[in-house]
């Protein structure tokens, strides 16, 4: 009798069955691994390019060399910013998928939406850097953090609940202080999307105190 997952098939005068799994593609974790540090790379390729060198004349003074250089200090400002935030994923995503030992193809597709995510990172960078005086094009900036933050956060609660996907001798204390680093990201950028309305200099820099709340987070629940 064939189970849930398994069905008859008709090969020549015999009735065989199959798993129904042998359908469903199969990816290793370290493919899926590989596969997001080339998306991560590009992303921050393409954050790269949206800054705007000008074209400077060769007769140009000291002085109005300086001033030329200054005047993209907000693009470079922001593209430092993008930076450090598109790292920040990074680190956390190998935190991640280093205790991940198999995979599942519903985390598969996850993993694909959150990469899909990382790549709108750096359109929403380039909105900034052309826009930066504006709030709509940083709410949007946010928005899309939120977003691939809590995303990641979902892959891992996928991949711990019931201990499904990683070994099952990891502390409890130690997937609940990762799933409090991860939702800490959408947090602070929600707060910051808030603090917009009033001071938009202010809310672009409120992304800072991420580093001093990890740090107590790791020590609330250090076991």
């Amino acid at each position: 009798m064939a189970t849930s997952t398994e069905s008859y098939f008709y090969y020549g005068n015999y009735y065989t069955y199959m798993s129904t799994n042998a359908f469903v593609p199969k990816v290793k974790p370290e493919d899926i691994v590989s596969f997001g540090d080339a998306i991560f790379a590009f992303a921050i390729t393409l954050m790269t390019l949206s800054i705007d060198i000008p074209d400077l004349p060769p007769n140009l003074t000291e002085s109005q060399l300086l001033s030329r250089l200054y005047n993209m200090y907000p693009q470079v400002e922001t593209y430092i910013i993008s930076f450090a935030v598109i790292s920040i994923f990074w680190v956390s995503y190998h935190q991640v998928f280093n205790f991940i030992k198999e995979s599942h193809i519903s985390m598969v597709y996850l993993n694909l939406l959150f990469l899909l995510l990382i790549t709108f990172l750096s359109i929403t960078t380039s909105l900034v850097i052309n826009y930066g005086s504006y709030q709509i094009p940083y709410v949007i900036y946010c928005i899309v953090v939120i977003m691939t933050s809590s995303l990641l956060a979902v892959i891992w609660w996928h991949a711990t609940k019931n201990y499904r996907l990683v070994d099952k001798d990891i502390h409890p204390l130690f997937i609940r202080g990762i799933m409090v680093n991860l939702i800490l990201v959408p947090f602070v950028f929600a707060i910051s999307i808030l603090v917009s309305f009033f001071d938009l200099n202010i809310a672009q820099y409120l992304w800072l105190i991420i580093a001093p709340l990890n740090i107590a987070v790791k020590r609330k629940y250090r076991h």
